[in-house]
């Protein structure tokens, strides 16, 4: 089959207008559906988290500006069975609702980011930020988002004002979960006296590290059985189940993008067989002439399928490089109730965009490359002339 390579490459550059066409129209459609499946993605890891870590939550509550839970309950929280860790924080977006430009203020105690969040400062230190009061962490991909908004480059030292609060850039990090990479980390008691409002003695919701051996439902059955008569009730969840009910309304969006990406897919298919079909009405002779000098129909049908997937291959290779390119340097998110949706590129994205490309142009080859094998050789000849 390999020595029919060039007879192939020619019957696909002897139109290039029409290949490019169909290639950039392929590759317009695998872009679509990579970019659906980063979301998707994101939302995955999102809400798929270690179940190890639970969000005690103000009950009945659902912005996080809504949410004021007394902060020593983080002392009684803490002396309960399979508790490892508490961490209050104090919450401070800069939009509630859906956005693509949400900007997250989490306020907790400085020397315990270090402890819970998995980070690596790629500038400033961490020295910085946990002896000065008005300074911040900040996530690398928001520095690249509000660089480009602001048209000024952000760098340590630098000053960042989101409404009302202001803070000087103490470190900017990374993190193997991209969505976190879309907060601002600053220190609890500068979060909670900054805006005019006296917050001193109340957080947004605590953070509780289970032990190995804990169960996530038990404790939090416990907690909230604890707060029931409390000074304020509570609301605990798993950080995943918790992040999944705040992002409720945009999680019935994602699962109707799906359906926007089957549909390129689709268009895809009928594009490439409607191409096909038209390259082998215009080769009804040459087919019949190949079929007169030995070549079986059998290898009419793989050459004329070899077309189609080739096509659907470079156009669907094509999209994914330019979804991976685009995802990897836009650091674009959607965020709603203080918690944000990374769009990032990752293996299984790539991996599939491309097989899925192959497989739509088998798929599409085959009714024609079955037509240009079965063509009676005789009839051919005279169709062409």
């Amino acid at each position: 089959m390999f020595k029919f390579a060039p007879y192939v490459l020619k019957t696909l550059t002897r139109h290039r207008a029409r290949t490019l066409l169909t290639v950039s129209g392929a590759a317009v459609s695998v872009f679509v559906y990579c970019f659906v499946l980063a979301v998707q993605e994101g939302l995955a890891r999102l809400t798929t988290q270690d179940d190890s870590v639970l969000v005690v939550f103000q009950a009945n509550k659902f912005c996080p500006a809504t949410s004021h839970l007394p902060q020593d309950y983080e002392h009684a929280i803490s002396k309960m069975p399979g508790v490892r860790e508490v961490v209050p924080i104090q919450v401070f977006t800069n939009n509630c609702r859906a956005s693509l430009d949400v900007v997250v203020f989490y306020g907790t105690h400085a020397e315990q980011v270090r402890k819970v969040r998995d980070f690596e400062l790629v500038s400033g230190s961490w020295d910085e930020f946990e002896s000065n009061q008005d300074t911040a962490i900040v996530g690398q991909a928001l520095v690249e988002r509000r660089s480009r908004k602001l048209g000024q480059e952000l760098s340590v030292g630098r000053k960042l004002t989101i409404g009302d609060v202001t803070v000087t850039i103490a470190g900017i990090y990374t993190s193997e979960n991209r969505a976190e990479e879309d907060y601002i980390y600053c220190h609890l008691d500068f979060l909670q006296r900054t805006r005019g409002t006296d917050l001193v003695g109340t957080v947004t919701q605590h953070e509780v590290f289970l032990d190995a051996s804990a169960d996530p439902q038990q404790v939090a059955s416990a907690l909230d059985l604890k707060f029931k008569s409390g000074q304020v009730q509570t609301d605990t969840r798993t950080k995943g189940v918790f992040q999944a009910s705040s992002l409720q309304d945009l999680i019935q969006l994602i699962d109707l993008m799906r359906y926007l990406g089957f549909a390129c897919l689709g268009l895809m298919t009928v594009l490439l067989a409607t191409t096909t079909v038209m390259g082998v009405e215009d080769r009804i002779r040459e087919h019949a002439v190949l079929q007169t000098i030995g070549v079986t129909g059998a290898r009419v049908f793989r050459l004329v399928l070899s077309e189609c997937v080739l096509v659907s291959f470079f156009g669907g290779l094509a999209g994914v490089l330019i979804a991976v390119v685009v995802l990897a340097t836009s650091s674009l998110s959607v965020g709603a109730e203080a918690v944000s949706i990374a769009f990032a590129p990752s293996t299984s994205m790539a991996t599939t965009g491309v097989l899925v490309s192959a497989l739509i142009g088998i798929a599409a080859g085959i009714a024609p490359a079955w037509r240009a094998a079965q063509a009676d050789i005789v009839n051919a000849l005279r169709y062409a002339g």
